[in-house]
């Protein structure tokens, strides 16, 4: 078996990482986020979440152990930010970088070494998860309600639109965490399943969701329309009978002439 690259070792533990976000309760709200001073673009971190109470995280990933300058990195990312500084890697490089981290207030979560798994067991795995997936877009294109909040329904358009939640929130005049909550009312009502918490998944099925309004749409101009042909033809068939019926009282008129003269 080939080892694995640097960049595609990266983004393995940088797929890893966001499932174990997931799992600890951390809402992923966007990937790769610049960091930006003055109109210029300084760094980037790796995500932003949200640990469920409004809080958000910068979150570095590192493929192996996080050093000095990394910690470092990720506390200073985080301060532009605004946020707090989280990482996800596999310890620390030495005692100095975890004396820092403590003393910075860096939250770290360590992952433990990932083993690859055999190229068959690779493809089952895999296989399961596009049908698990596509049976969850499945159940949410037939169990959406029909009918919604105007106000839910404009932010599934507007989430549909745009590529971050911080873009989402501009548009619709509002802040990250006050357009959280209302996605958190959508999850509650229903409309949004709790599963999607990456801001991508709920891009997803909000263009689902306005994809299968505009469906129902379509269908329900098509039986409109053969509606409306069926009473435009029930109205010719009522002119076609007026007409014969006409065309009868003009024939005993013309024959009035002929029944006087004898």
């Amino acid at each position: 078996m080939h080892a694995f690259g640097a960049s595609r070792r990266w983004l393995s533990s940088e797929r890893v990482a966001v499932s174990v976000l997931e799992e600890l309760g951390y809402n992923v709200l966007e990937m790769r986020k610049k960091v930006v001073v003055n109109e210029t673009v300084v760094g980037e971190v790796d995500a932003v979440v949200d640990d469920g109470t409004g809080q958000l995280f910068a979150v570095e990933i590192k493929a192996g152990k996080i050093d000095i300058s990394g910690i470092r990195q990720a506390y200073v990312n985080s301060v532009i930010l605004g946020m707090k500084p989280l990482v996800i890697c596999k310890g620390f490089a030495d005692d100095a970088a975890k004396e820092l981290a403590e003393k910075l207030g860096v939250k770290i979560i360590q992952l433990s070494d990932i083993f690859l798994v055999e190229s068959e067991e690779l493809e089952i795995i895999l296989r399961e998860v596009v049908e698990d997936a596509i049976a969850n877009y499945f159940e949410i294109f037939y169990g959406m309600p029909h009918n919604i909040n105007p106000s839910y329904m404009e932010i599934l358009k507007t989430v549909a639109e745009t590529a971050t939640i911080d873009e989402a929130a501009e548009r619709l005049g509002t802040d990250t965490r006050t357009l959280m909550k209302r996605i958190d009312e959508m999850r509650n009502a229903g409309i949004i399943p709790r599963w999607a918490k990456r801001y991508v998944a709920l891009k997803r099925i909000a263009q689902l969701f306005i994809q299968r309004q505009n469906i129902f749409k379509l269908m329900n101009d098509i039986a409109n329309y053969h509606e409306l042909l069926k009473s435009v033809e029930q109205q010719l068939n009522q002119l076609m009978q007026l007409l014969s019926t006409m065309q009868k009282q003009m024939d005993k008129i013309q024959q009035l002439p002929r029944q006087v003269s004898t």
